[in-house]
């Protein structure tokens, strides 16, 4: 019963007595106790990061949406696409040189844009960018959402409305679909009460035709893979809002899909803000990271017990077992990384409903992967509060993966008002791991 990152209040749906009793139950990620108490600090990490904001100080609580890390302007050095919602801007912060930023303006007049999502769409040889516009950060069940498409010509971006007349889009991801060597989308129309999967078929030039998969509210990320390993892109979804489920879309070919439940939880407030995909034990197949801290339909939010990260790994055959690998109170994004560069993949959270309340409590963490996915949390800062975004890659170009982070606040706000910040390596200060 929770919406996405930053789509804030509950849709309250019974469930049929009968459709629940014939549900596949639920496999346990390690249920903790209602008395047990949050996690809300960390043993302080040793690895040498150093924050500094990116971009403008914030004069008015910061909403910023989404953060990626790409080189975009394919100049050698990773850049930062980032979505304002208080702007209602996409913008663009690139390295010239190296350490500098430059904000540039990639689209405005985007009422909250929830993700920007950097693809070659016209095959021309540069990053075009799809904007999923939620149309209104806050609870809104009309046809405000839009698809829209952002084509690089030249040093100017031209917009292309692709699809409108629906709720509100929290996510698009691209790839080829139905195998005609083009690049297809998928929606994830998170509404409210009401919303949708959608693939959207490329028809060629810049035209879409739209087909629905599943229907149901709160959809967040559709992160694409070939999850069942047979050649061809599946589909990922969570559903946020009537029930706390992790979907998959077998691609059978053809524009088809079958809807495969992956996991489901009876616990209806463990707050679903997001899924990643990434091959966390690196056994070569697409595992999924599910962060877990939304409560924002709650007056008071409050870090819970039950906050955190879970790991579900694909086992094969459309088999993924979850296991909570951090318990993190308000956590609110995950992001897959080697951050000591020892070879494996660790994990990045960022906290949106901490304690904050109390100085010290982490806003941002890292799980150390010692190589057999046994997780260790260390805290690598307690500032800015109230980040809902995080992507990991290397901006200083020394080999070592990096950190950015982008800040949003719809709760009452305390002194912070950090918009975005981006954590680089500094080998050269000797600290040591972790």
């Amino acid at each position: 019963m929770k919406p996405s990152t930053f789509c804030l209040l509950i849709a309250a749906f019974g469930i049929p007595v009968g459709a629940y009793l014939v549900r596949p139950q639920p496999a346990a990620f390690g249920p903790v106790a209602e008395t047990a108490a949050a996690e809300t600090d960390f043993p302080r990490s040793r690895l040498p990061l150093r924050r500094e904001p990116l971009g403008p100080s914030a004069k008015y609580p910061p909403r910023i949406t989404n953060v990626q890390i790409v080189d975009f302007d394919q100049d050698g050095m990773q850049d930062v696409i980032a979505c304002d919602a208080l702007r209602n801007q996409v913008l663009w912060y690139r390295q010239s040189p190296r350490g500098e930023w430059e904000e540039r303006l990639l689209g405005d007049d985007l009422v909250a844009p929830a993700h920007a999502t950097p693809v070659d769409l016209d095959a021309d040889g540069d990053l075009d960018v799809l904007v999923s516009v939620l149309g209104n950060i806050y609870p809104d069940d009309t046809h405000v959402g839009r698809v829209v498409w952002l084509e690089q010509a030249g040093d100017r971006f031209i917009r292309h409305l692709l699809l409108d007349d629906v709720r509100r889009v929290a996510d698009i991801q691209a790839g080829d679909l139905d195998g005609d060597s083009d690049l297809d989308l998928v929606v994830a129309v998170f509404g409210y009460a009401r919303g949708r999967i959608l693939w959207l078929e490329n028809r060629g030039g810049g035209r879409f035709r739209d087909h629905e998969i599943d229907y149901g509210p709160g959809a967040i990320h559709v992160p694409l893979a070939d999850y069942d390993g047979d050649g061809d892109l599946d589909i990922a979804t969570v559903f946020s809002q009537n029930e706390e489920e992790v979907w998959g879309y077998e691609n059978l070919g053809g524009g088809k899909f079958r809807s495969r439940l992956l996991h489901l939880t009876v616990n209806h407030d463990v707050g679903s803000a997001g899924l990643v995909q990434t091959d966390l034990d690196g056994d070569g197949d697409a595992d999924l990271l599910w962060p877990l801290g939304d409560n924002l339909e709650y007056q008071y939010t409050y870090p819970q017990p039950y906050h955190g990260c879970v790991w579900l790994e694909n086992r094969g055959g459309w088999e993924f077992v979850p296991r909570q690998i951090a318990q993190f109170g308000g956590c609110y994004a995950a992001a897959a990384a080697d951050l000591d560069a020892d070879g494996d993949r660790d994990v990045v959270l960022v906290s949106l409903f901490n304690d904050w309340q109390t100085p010290g409590h982490a806003s941002v963490a890292w799980l150390e992967n010692d190589g057999a996915q046994g997780f260790t949390t260390w805290q690598i800062d307690d500032r800015p509060t109230h980040l809902v975004t995080v992507a990991c890659g290397d901006l200083n170009g020394d080999g070592r993966d990096d950190i950015v982070a982008g800040a949003l606040h719809v709760t009452r706000s305390d002194d912070d008002l950090g918009r975005m910040a981006v954590w680089t390596s500094r080998q050269d200060e000797g600290a040591s791991s972790p």
